[in-house]
């Protein structure tokens, strides 16, 4: 869900060309290296929400511990995942990501390039949907089943949008201030106090939203409803972006 620096092992590049900006994705890697670095952490992370959504439910009747369960195995494994594919793909995972990275970009910035973000986002989203099927199969359940359950309400929508903000201001937050190196830790702990404090138990990633309709289990999400969480997250992006240019702002130099 963001993207960290350069792995350590291309010393010679390092040392001979300008480090990669916070939140580029590092030159090096093949471009098919890095969509598939995307479609299988994206598959793995939505087979981490969708099993053990399906496991919590299996143990106990107890919403909030079926929660605890759920919120507490992302945690870890998308923590794992950025530490894994960060190095090769900047571990975005979320077209969300990607497309606040492509505008960075198209303003100077250093990130993803238009005809990147066209690769990026559709490994995400068939990513997302082969992860819930790997779920579904794992636990027994139909391999495509749409979901019933309805998300419409408008105070969850307004969660999507919270979650959403929150998850770019802290990536290219990190970024701006070269920090991006916490960013396993620090992505993994929002997304986890995220899924308590937002009333939409913080999808705040259009693939992950689009994977988790095709289970009908406890992170399911009805067909219906993804529309318009897509579109909330979406205006969290532009949202996060507003709060990442007024909270860093660049300072001028006495020259300027």
């Amino acid at each position: 869900m963001t993207a960290t620096e350069p792995a350590a092992s291309d010393a010679t590049a390092t040392a001979t060309s300008p480090r990669p900006a916070p939140g580029a994705t590092p030159p090096r890697t093949p471009l098919a290296a890095r969509a598939a670095a995307e479609l299988v952490g994206t598959a793995a992370l939505v087979a981490i929400v969708v099993g053990s959504g399906i496991q919590a439910t299996d143990l106990t009747d107890d919403v909030a511990l079926q929660l605890l369960a759920n919120s507490t195995a992302t945690v870890f494994g998308l923590g794992v995942l950025i530490a894994l594919l960060g190095p090769v793909s900047g571990a975005h995972f979320n077209p969300a990501v990607s497309l606040a990275e492509w505008w960075t970009a198209c303003r100077g910035g250093a990130g993803v390039t238009g005809s990147e973000l066209a690769v990026y986002v559709p490994s995400q989203i068939v990513g997302g949907i082969l992860g819930a099927i790997l779920a579904d199969a794992m636990f027994g359940e139909p391999l495509v089943q749409w979901s019933t359950h309805d998300r419409s309400a408008g105070n969850l929508l307004l969660g999507e949008v919270v979650a959403t903000a929150g998850l770019i201001l802290l990536i290219f937050g990190l970024a701006r201030t070269d920090r991006l190196r916490f960013a396993p830790v620090a992505v993994a702990s929002y997304i986890g106090a995220a899924y308590w404090f937002t009333s939409s138990t913080s999808f705040a990633n259009p693939a992950v939203t689009i994977g988790r309709a095709f289970t009908d289990t406890f992170a399911g999400i009805a067909p219906a409803s993804v529309p318009a969480f897509v579109g909330m997250q979406v205006i969290g992006v532009v949202a996060g972006l507003a709060l990442v240019a007024v909270i860093f702002m660049r300072g001028k130099t006495d020259a300027e």
